[in-house]
């Protein structure tokens, strides 16, 4: 007999059954129960609506004659304008044409009565097949980037590089450690890429992005009406990540209440929703980031020892930018053919324009070096870029000053239409707001009077940080 465990993981898939008849109601739940699912009947189409409004519902059986004021052709129409939502009809006097009918409107499958075990099976595997796929989809369109990879030759980036390719195809944990900007979500990209769930998309966590009060719902999921403005119920982080990797960035600057949370989920893999009361199993993979020193973070206690542990299982340090000079020639061409794809003028930095950043202390990192690089593309009027433009861009004051052998004037902001001067001038200033506080971006916002989350997403809008 085919079961639904060979088909799809069941992972307490909710299944609401929609049907007049209460001994098929009581058929369907039985065999739903005996497969590991969570059924929840209703006896119309306007109480299965209102259940589909008040919690998270993974696929539905709706009966096409329903003895009340609406059908479930109507109950249709009404479920696929406002979700998606795999629906399977029912119809104890179907036909082609109904068949067709129900297809056309969005259901994903037609199965007539008596009811055959097997094949309503069948279709709520691929049914849920399907919606993972969908699902899995959607979270590419929203995520995709270019792909990036860790990029020099330098004997310290090729030992990192060697870490990542033991330790990606298996299932351990790792802890991705490094200060800001030196390239720890470029390694976990590539250990995602190089894992079994290469196939499916790392879900990505900015511990430090998300303000406090909505973490446990952008990880766990909520539902409908558990807090204030929870119109819907909505699926985490966790839920996403089912099978695959989760990638927690910013770790250490998750409060203790989440720790505690988070620590207890990774340890049982199964968690409930803000305001559920339904246990949810998983099966996830984490990666961790952090730019602190969990260590010092412990003793100070604003960091759990347990959950480091917990993370710590593989330990990976990605090295500084001064740590790794030599690189930096092999970095600036990658850059340079990044910003090429952009649009931007082609330029040459000759060897002592190298030597000149070499010399420089850069405590952004690879991120601020690729700033730095896309700024003087930018602004910097001749093809072959040297020392002196280099020692010229590196002071702060000597931007927007620089004439080129021409004498064409080099003021971007005056050369473009308002609203492009104010986006280039105000890339521009958070840049160099950035820099000069180490690319401490809670600095940063302080210093600038910006809400942290607020600043987070314009340095994300202008690719200052991935």
């Amino acid at each position: 007999m085919l079961t639904l465990q060979s088909k799809v993981k069941v992972m307490d898939k909710r299944i609401l059954i929609i049907d007049d008849e209460v001994s098929i109601q009581s058929s369907l739940a039985g065999i739903l129960e005996d497969e590991g699912f969570l059924p929840v009947t209703a006896s119309s189409a306007e109480e299965g609506l209102v259940i589909m409004e008040e919690s998270v519902v993974d696929l539905i059986l709706l009966d096409i004659w329903l003895g009340d004021n609406m059908d479930g052709m109507t109950a249709l129409e009404h479920i696929t304008a406002k979700h998606n939502i795999p629906v399977i009809m029912i119809s104890g006097h179907g036909t082609i044409e109904t068949a067709v009918q129900a297809t056309k409107k969005g259901a994903f499958d037609f199965i007539e009565k008596p009811l055959s075990y097997d094949k309503i099976i069948l279709a709520i595997s691929n049914g849920l097949r399907f919606a993972k796929l969908e699902q899995e989809n959607k979270i590419l369109r929203q995520g995709s980037a270019p792909k990036t990879v860790l990029t020099g030759e330098s004997p310290i980036i090729l030992a990192l590089k060697k870490q990542i390719e033991m330790v990606a195809p298996t299932d351990a944990w790792v802890l991705i450690r490094g200060d800001h900007g030196t390239g720890k979500e470029l390694v976990a990209q590539s250990i995602h890429r190089a894992s079994k769930s290469a196939d499916q998309p790392m879900i990505e966590v900015n511990c430090a992005a998300i303000p406090e009060e909505l973490i446990e719902s952008e990880l766990f999921g909520h539902e409908k009406g558990s807090f204030t403005g929870a119109h819907t119920s909505k699926r985490g982080k966790f839920d996403q990540a089912d099978g695959g990797i989760l990638f927690l960035d910013e770790i250490g600057d998750m409060s203790l209440t989440t720790q505690a949370k988070i620590l207890r989920i990774l340890q049982e893999q199964k968690f409930e929703r803000v305001g559920g009361i339904k246990t949810i199993n998983i099966n996830v993979r984490v990666l961790a980031a952090t730019n602190k020193n969990l260590e010092a973070e412990i003793e100070a206690g604003n960091f759990r020892a347990d959950l480091f542990w917990r993370l710590n299982v593989v330990p990976i340090h990605v090295p500084n930018l001064e740590d790794r000079l030599e690189d930096i020639p092999i970095l600036v061409t990658a850059l340079l053919k990044s910003l090429m794809h952009k649009g931007l003028q082609k330029k040459i930095f000759s060897e002592e324009a190298y030597q000149a950043l070499r010399e420089h202390h850069w405590p952004g990192n690879v991120r601020e070096l690729r700033n730095f690089v896309e700024r003087i593309v930018i602004m910097c009027p001749d093809e072959t870029i040297n020392a002196s433009h280099i020692q010229l861009f590196l002071n702060p004051t000597g931007v927007g000053v620089l004439h080129s052998t021409r004498g064409r004037s080099l003021n971007p902001f005056l050369e473009a239409d308002y609203k492009t001067a104010k986006r280039l001038f105000e890339k521009e200033y958070l840049q160099q707001k950035l820099a000069a506080n180490a690319n401490n971006i809670s600095k940063t916002a302080e210093q600038v009077g910006l809400e942290r989350s607020h600043l987070h997403r314009k340095l994300k809008s202008f690719e200052i940080i991935q």
